[in-house]
């Protein structure tokens, strides 16, 4: 007789978190509202973990593609499609939480701290020229320490391409960049296992403290994230059709399947198998389909992207922190950098949050607020990575003239049509 105990997994434990925590700050508020240094706490390892994340991603990101220019035109292709495409995706979660305002009319008090942070911010006026060279750093082991996110992202793509470009030597770096991301890799989930202790904290500590209406914005900010990401997609796929003259369309209905499975699984890799077979079954040709998903998976994460900067507003808006435009358009150009190289990592989109929020002075407390929906927000963010990169193989495949009009209509009415 086989007796198997099902353990319960992370996410359904910090959704278990969020609910008692709102109970307990509701039914306790007074200890509910003592409950904050372990949220801080939760807070402050997760940042422990972005310097040495992000430096060995991005290095593994630019250096460990190869030779820049072994990649030729479809590594350059892919590259540009991949750019434009998170830009565009930034660009979609920028607008729809600033129309829609999920985080708007939410009075929070902050610490002292957080406080004097808005102030400083709501109150100066932005020096673009000294904002942009503030971005060099002068010492990057300082800019480590003082967390500098931006200083540390510019310093890092240099490195990376320094690395790229010095041979065979450079590879040495690159497996030692590998062998720092999969322990912070191993750390990051360490830390992810405290994760519903955290939430616990911190909403027992914001119900607690500021009643139970606190909640209500958290599902303002899901229903505003699937409505962009469906906009986003919608663009995408007409976009890519009016590009290519295919039906992209077909192109959603033929990896529907990869799409389930990533909704589901909130896992990229869990669909990657799945999704290149589908994509050669539409007729995309093998060696174009293992070069551009795998390169997606670190440089075209659409959802990542928008999700991140949706998050980022809605922070903004909850602490009441107006952000002049020039500081969203450096928030898009941070986000832009920041979310490569992180498929797959678990929290790691919570992570990039985190940075990006420490970079430009809003309250972390925010930050752990939104790690309470954050599985519901990563099944959608992971559903539209694995959509854009499906997206971007078959176009890249027609910029290449390696997929025709005719080519497609065939594979598609063959394999999918019956």
């Amino acid at each position: 007789m086989e007796q198997r105990k099902k353990k319960m997994g992370l996410s359904t434990q910090i959704l278990l978190g969020l609910i008692i925590g709102a109970l307990f700050g509701y039914f306790l508020p007074d200890i509910g509202a003592k409950l904050k240094p372990i949220g801080d706490g939760f807070v402050r390892m997760i940042k422990m973990i972005v310097v040495p994340l992000i430096f060995s991603t991005l290095v593994m990101g630019i250096a460990g593609t190869g030779d820049f220019k072994k990649l030729g035109r479809l590594g350059g292709k892919a590259i540009i499609w991949f750019e434009l495409a998170t830009t565009v995706a930034l660009a979609v979660g920028l607008i729809v939480v600033n129309l829609t305002q999920p985080g708007v009319g939410v009075n929070i008090p902050v610490s002292a701290d957080a406080s004097a942070q808005a102030a400083a911010t709501a109150k100066k006026s932005v020096d673009m020229i000294q904002y942009v060279l503030h971005i060099i750093p002068t010492n990057i082991v300082d800019a480590c320490s003082r967390n500098d996110m931006l200083q540390i992202i510019f310093f890092t793509c240099f490195f990376g391409v320094g690395v790229a470009h010095i041979g065979k030597d450079g590879e040495h770096i690159v497996t030692l960049c590998r062998s720092i991301a999969e322990t912070m890799f191993k750390v990051t989930g360490y830390v992810m296992k405290l994760a519903p202790f955290g939430v616990f904290a911190m909403i027992a500590y914001t119900v607690g403290s500021f009643g139970i209406a606190m909640l209500i914005p958290l599902g303002k900010l899901i229903l505003a994230m699937l409505g962009a990401t469906l906009i986003f997609v919608l663009l995408l796929l007409t976009v890519a059709s009016a590009l290519t003259g295919i039906n992209f369309f077909h192109v959603l209905k033929g990896v529907k399947e990869p799409l389930l499975i990533a909704f589901s699984t909130a896992s990229s890799e869990a669909s990657l198998p799945i999704a290149m077979q589908r994509l050669e079954e539409l007729g995309v040709p093998k060696n174009i389909v293992t070069f551009v998903m795998p390169t997606g998976y670190s440089f075209n994460l659409d959802g990542s992207t928008l999700y991140s900067s949706a998050a980022i507003i809605f922070i903004a808006q909850i602490y009441g922190i107006p952000l002049t435009l020039g500081e969203e358009l450096l928030i898009m150009a941070t986000l832009m950098l920041s979310t490569k190289g992180i498929a797959g990592v678990p929290g790691a989109g919570f992570i990039v949050v985190a940075a990006t929020a420490t970079a430009f002075n809003l309250p972390a407390d925010g930050v752990a607020m939104i790690l309470g929906i954050d599985r519901i927000l990563d099944m959608i963010r992971t559903c539209c990575n694995v959509c854009g990169n499906c997206v971007a193989t078959v176009l890249v495949a027609c910029w290449e003239k390696d997929l025709t009009r005719e080519v497609f209509a065939a594979a598609y009415k063959k394999n999918f049509q019956g």
